[in-house]
């Protein structure tokens, strides 16, 4: 009797698993979603979500997905005291993503990522996920169809979209729209409870945006308040003929009063330079503080972002810049406002019958205003798409700290240089 339980229950499991596997299959079909950019080669420069849409709603679509990355590092590091540790030549933590996107009803989609394994946490836990409504028929069939045409709203705790570079970063394995291995030295990017309202129409958008300014959330009320953070977004992108694109946007991003500023340290995730100058999980970046150290006491600090962004594409032809100056001080009389600017060109030659090869170069510089220090990088490589779900890169990268502010540092005569290579699959 009990040989035949487990018998039963054996094929029960199986059975089940069958007709999930069937449920899921069938599920997957149609992967295509309304205003959705898709994690793919299709989806490269598409920026924000499309706000036009031809795909009709057939009821509820579960798309699941994701991103799988693997690099090979050949790096070495170096500064005047010799202190730094040795780097071998080896491979880093693979990391995986997994995301589900939902299209629930006509122009109301959801997002949910969640990071399977990172650099970071080795364990699986949820980044972000968030709503986008683009029509209002769930309520009412053509409810103010006419604004709803121009107009978008978007709501959850999810990275904000202040400046363009997000869309060109890896976000821990969703690595296929950023044509490097790594991100810009100033990596703007942060996870917060936000809601944004875009309009949009005939090449111009415009976003306002409001965060509760908290990377963790908690309801527990400390000695500082947080003030909710105001940022923006103006953009014009035109595809002026059948081969040339011109795309030019401009943010700004204040946060008025804060305990914790994470714009430049809101990835969770980790640099895709493991090690380098024995840095931590963000190594080879550089994140302008307006709030003390940890252990210091508490004090409010206030910031200031400025971020422009010009794209250009020409056939094969593709640049991509960026100017960002960040202004903040500890307030209270603690310190005196401090500026930081980030300046960063892209120039990328994409080739073949679907331009599926690429080669390009990039060089980022990181400057103060009232301080001497500079960080500069330079990369150079290249890239093929093996299908549009797969993608190899190869890059050459070198990186140098110089100025008077790292005298005494471990930055003192820093750089670090060598190749990487790595494998991208996103679905």
């Amino acid at each position: 009797m009990k040989t035949l339980q487990n018998i039963s229950k054996s094929l029960s499991l199986v059975l089940l698993l069958i007709f999930g596997a069937v449920g899921i299959a069938s599920a997957q079909f149609d992967r295509d979603l309304q205003y959705y950019t898709n994690p793919d080669q299709t989806g490269l420069n598409q920026f924000e979500a499309p706000f036009e849409t031809d795909i009709e709603f057939d009821g509820v679509n579960v798309r699941i997905g994701g991103a799988n990355t693997l690099q090979f590092q050949g790096i070495s590091h170096d500064n005047d005291a010799g202190t730094l540790p040795e780097l071998e030549n080896n491979f880093n933590l693979a990391t995986s993503n997994l995301d589900l996107d939902v299209g629930l009803a006509t122009g109301l989609r959801m997002h949910l990522r969640t990071y399977l394994t990172s650099q970071h946490h080795t364990e699986a836990y949820v980044k972000s996920g968030y709503m986008q409504v683009d029509r209002l028929d769930f309520i009412s069939e053509g409810l103010l169809s006419g604004l709803m045409d121009k107009l978008r709203i978007k709501v959850g705790h999810m990275e904000l979209n202040y400046g363009d570079n997000h869309f060109r970063r890896t976000d821990n394995a969703f690595a296929i729209h950023n044509p490097f291995v790594g991100n810009y030295i100033m990596d703007s990017f942060t996870t917060e409870v936000a809601g944004e309202v875009y309009y949009a129409d005939k090449g111009f958008m415009a976003m306002f945006g409001l965060s509760n300014g908290k990377l963790n959330q908690s309801v527990v009320a400390g000695d500082i308040k947080t003030h909710a953070t105001v940022y923006g977004k103006v953009a014009y992108d035109k595809q002026m003929n059948e081969g040339m694109r011109f795309r030019l946007s401009a943010s700004l991003l204040n946060v008025s009063n804060s305990p914790s500023i994470y714009l430049y340290s809101g990835d969770r995730a980790g640099s895709r330079y493991y090690s380098v100058m024995d840095d931590g999980f963000r190594s080879g970046r550089f994140a302008p503080s307006f709030t003390p150290p940890r252990g210091a006491p508490a004090a409010a600090g206030e910031m200031t972002a400025f971020m422009l962004n010009p794209f250009v594409k020409f056939q094969g032809f593709e640049f991509y810049g960026v100017f960002e100056s960040t202004s903040g001080k500890i307030k209270d009389g603690v310190d005196d406002t401090r500026t930081y600017n980030q300046y960063g060109a892209e120039a990328l030659y994409r080739f073949g019958a679907n331009e599926d090869f690429y080669l390009g170069a990039r060089y980022n510089l990181v400057d103060a205003a009232d301080e001497d220090m500079q960080i500069d990088r330079f990369n150079i490589g290249g890239g093929w798409f093996l299908t549009k779900n797969v993608m190899a890169k190869l890059e050459y990268v070198t990186q140098s700290y110089d100025g008077d502010d790292f005298v005494g540092t471990k930055y003192q005569g820093g750089e670090f240089d060598g190749v990487m290579l790595e494998a991208v699959i996103s679905f």
